[in-house]
């Protein structure tokens, strides 16, 4: 298979997770049903399930109005071998701005909860904080998978088989490295292959996208990593922002930092930038985080 057709089915396979079902089993609440990537753990990626979730509230919105901004917990795992119902209550629509709630659910049970606040495009003031200067160009770095050299081969296959190219500007987490032990870092990221030229489904997969390696500003502070035997870590919720439109199979700059750890619990945030400079959203999230103490 050649890596143009590898990387479109991968991208397919991530459209087809999006692509829901409308059920007319309606009650007080829109009904959707969605599956899942297999995953190696049997779980499902939180950012699927977020991405779900937006999209099927955006299916109930008015013409032309988008969302600016969610917050969402998660709730339970998820898995991957089963399918999702997501429930969606239109709380309200208003002159310039709707709000809905999306639950999804497992077995009768809410994996995931989210409140959404969409707006029409409205003109007003406008500022954004610059990106950072000096960070290496994408096309200069490699794909994380090809820099993984001694990970089990499932989870070689698992960073290969993903949607997203995914570049660490300095070492990817997932094996011990030298690195400085700072609560920040910077990753390119862009979808393998083109996507429709839908917003709705750029925003969602904006949303996919978001809540990768957001958590290692947190591990990467304490010299932690994602194969250090013993470590726990579990995304708690998620917040996010979106400021202006990007296509996702471009490279984007998640520009990430952890300003606070404490009582097992680390929080991270993130800017998300074209490459252009042009800032597109803001994220943050906190995560369960568990390290082994040392012997």
């Amino acid at each position: 298979m050649s890596a143009d057709t590898h990387a479109r089915n991968t991208v397919d396979r991530l459209l087809d997770v999006l692509d829901l079902d409308f059920s007319q089993a309606r009650t007080t609440e829109d009904i959707f049903t969605g599956t899942s990537h297999p995953m190696p753990t049997g779980r499902i990626y939180g950012g699927q399930v977020l991405a779900q979730s937006l999209i099927a509230a955006e299916r109930t919105l008015p013409e032309n109005r988008t969302v600016h901004s969610m917050h969402g917990y998660f709730l339970r795992p998820g898995d991957s071998s089963q399918g999702i119902t997501i429930a969606v209550d239109r709380i309200h629509d208003g002159r310039s701005f709707s709000t809905r709630r999306s639950q999804a659910y497992q077995n009768g049970v809410p994996i995931f909860s989210m409140i959404a606040s969409f707006q029409d495009d409205d003109p007003g003031l406008e500022h954004a904080v610059p990106m950072p200067e000096g960070v290496p160009a994408p096309d200069t770095l490699s794909p994380d998978e090809d820099r993984v050299v001694g990970l089990p081969d499932a989870v070689v296959r698992m960073l290969s088989e993903r949607a997203a190219d995914i570049r660490h500007v300095d070492s990817p987490l997932y094996l011990p490295s030298d690195d400085e032990r700072v609560p920040h870092q910077g990753v390119w990221m862009r979808m393998r292959a083109s996507l429709p030229d839908d917003p709705v489904l750029h925003r969602a997969a904006l949303a996919y996208l978001s809540d990768m390696t957001i958590q290692e500003s947190i591990l990467r502070a304490h010299g932690a990593y994602w194969s250090l035997p013993g470590l726990k870590v579990a995304s708690l919720d998620h917040a996010m922002w979106w400021h202006r439109p990007a296509r996702v199979d471009e490279w984007l700059l998640y520009v990430q930092e952890s300003p606070n750890a404490r009582g097992g619990r680390g929080l991270a945030t993130g800017r998300i930038y074209t490459e252009g400079g042009t800032l597109v959203a803001n994220v943050a999230q906190e995560i369960m985080v568990r390290v082994p103490e040392a012997p």
